[in-house]
């Protein structure tokens, strides 16, 4: 009787099910009956694929309140956006039976009961077969770290959140914590460790740190990221981001002179891309010790960091609105350029007229002449055959005049070839754009994966 009791209990903690479909292939996901608000659980998902080979994919979709993470892949390529938990195989893999785990973090202002749906879709004899999965409910149970006012019914959240990019609590927001940095050698260089919790980032992202002058920067690890150190700036940069959901880079700052200081002060960002466009955030400095801490350490620094956002050109925050996956999207302000007065003869033109309006994501325009001083737009452009529409802006104390707009690199490329074959300008040349801020070509390349093109 007592080992009954104790095999019933232990089916009870996890709800588990099983369906059996074509050709002996089966579907086993399994979750626990209970959970409680602010904590996370996972989900494993055990496919007994017999003799199906090719393409396959499972997806969950999650009530608003859940995020996921990938624990275990199986060569599946995982994803979850617009609370929908998808793992897609191209082929899948030979062994028989195929593990994959994913980890659901609930937000601790929930309680009540959910249930998990899912699809999962296969390819057999070229024939594409489906079946539907359905767990019992998971009940959540409410933290006793929040006021009992702030606490609603996960399917009261349904309706008071609007569909959008997903929930999430502080733990898998963005976030980059910097370690004070610490002294080694006798000549007081710094290590300096980073911690990054990538939340739903996933591809193209960048660490820029501005080094004090008088230090140099010397990469230690990088996570398969490419280190650059130039103008006093260290970046890290990475055209996909690495598979964990939270890892380490670091680096060395050597005093030029062979004896630095004791204590040096660092600012930087990290950035990231959901979507089209780039977030970025302000990384926060922490006086602990990063790889000594344990991973609830770890969760704990995490939603106890309040992060800052950070706005390139350096418009107020209060011109922003804070992204669900952390960070912002950047906003592009563009203000009207006033020079001091000059005695002219004839008056110029008002040059709002011809401020450069920024687009959103990436894009490129044919860079085509540039200045310190405005010129009379017009009539300068005519002398040199321009017939299109110039636009100017202000960056770096530059006067840069700019025409069209291209989504694709090879299209902005061909357009400056027609230009330098039908006007009087023969240096003009390609510029990228995010959101209406400046980039470098590359890193436009990078985050759209298009090609570069001669």
């Amino acid at each position: 009787m007592l080992k009954f009791f104790t095999i019933l209990v232990n089916t009870i903690a996890l709800t588990i099910f099983s369906i059996f479909f074509g050709n002996e292939v089966s579907l086993t996901v399994s979750t626990p009956r209970n959970v409680s608000a602010g904590t996370s659980f996972d989900v494993e998902v055990i496919l007994n694929k017999s003799t199906v080979n090719g393409f396959a994919r499972f997806q969950q979709t999650l009530p608003l309140g859940l995020t996921a993470e990938l624990v275990e892949a199986s060569n599946a390529d995982f994803s979850f956006d617009d609370q929908n938990v998808k793992l897609v195989w191209l082929r899948l893999p030979d062994q028989k039976q195929i593990k994959v785990i994913y980890r659901v973090k609930v937000d601790e202002r929930l309680k009540g009961n959910f249930t998990l749906n899912g699809l999962f879709s296969y390819i057999d004899n070229n024939e594409r077969k489906s079946t539907s999965t359905k767990t019992e409910n998971i009940t959540i149970t409410p933290s006793s770290r929040i006021d009992p006012n702030l606490i609603v019914d996960i399917n009261e959240f349904q309706n008071i959140v609007p569909v959008q990019a997903p929930v999430s609590l502080l733990a898998s927001n963005v976030r980059c914590i910097r370690q004070t940095p610490v002294p080694i050698g006798e000549a007081n260089d710094q290590l300096v460790e980073l911690l990054v919790n990538k939340g739903n980032a996933q591809k193209f992202a960048k660490i820029e740190e501005n080094i004090p002058t008088g230090y140099s920067a010397e990469a230690i690890e990088t996570k398969d990221a490419i280190f650059s150190f130039k103008d006093q700036k260290a970046k890290f940069l990475w055209m996909n981001l690495p598979q964990e959901p939270r890892f380490m880079v670091s680096y060395r700052l050597i005093p030029e002179n062979g004896q630095g200081e004791a204590t040096v002060t660092i600012t930087g960002t990290f950035s990231y891309v959901i979507g089209d466009a780039t977030r970025t955030l302000n990384i926060i400095q922490k006086d602990v010790e990063l790889k000594n801490l344990d991973s609830k350490e770890i969760e704990s620094l995490l939603a106890t960091t309040i992060t800052s956002y950070e706005n390139p050109e350096g418009i107020s925050s209060t011109f922003t609105q804070v992204n669900n996956d952390g960070g912002i999207d950047i906003p592009v302000k563009y203000q009207k350029i006033e020079d001091k007065p000059k005695k002219i003869v004839k008056k110029q033109p008002d040059m709002l007229a011809y401020m450069l309006t920024p687009e959103k994501g990436i894009y490129y325009r044919i860079q085509i002449a540039a200045g310190h001083h405005s010129i009379n737009i017009k009539k300068y452009f005519e002398r040199l055959n321009v017939s299109y529409d110039v636009r100017t802006e202000k960056h770096e104390g530059w006067y840069k005049y700019s025409i069209g707009s291209f989504k694709e690199y090879k299209g902005a490329r061909d357009f400056r070839i027609l230009i330098w074959n039908t006007t009087k300008i023969n240096d003009a040349f390609v510029a990228a754009y995010n959101n209406g801020r400046r980039i470098t070509v590359q890193e436009a390349l990078m985050i759209t994966n298009q090609q570069w093109y001669r």
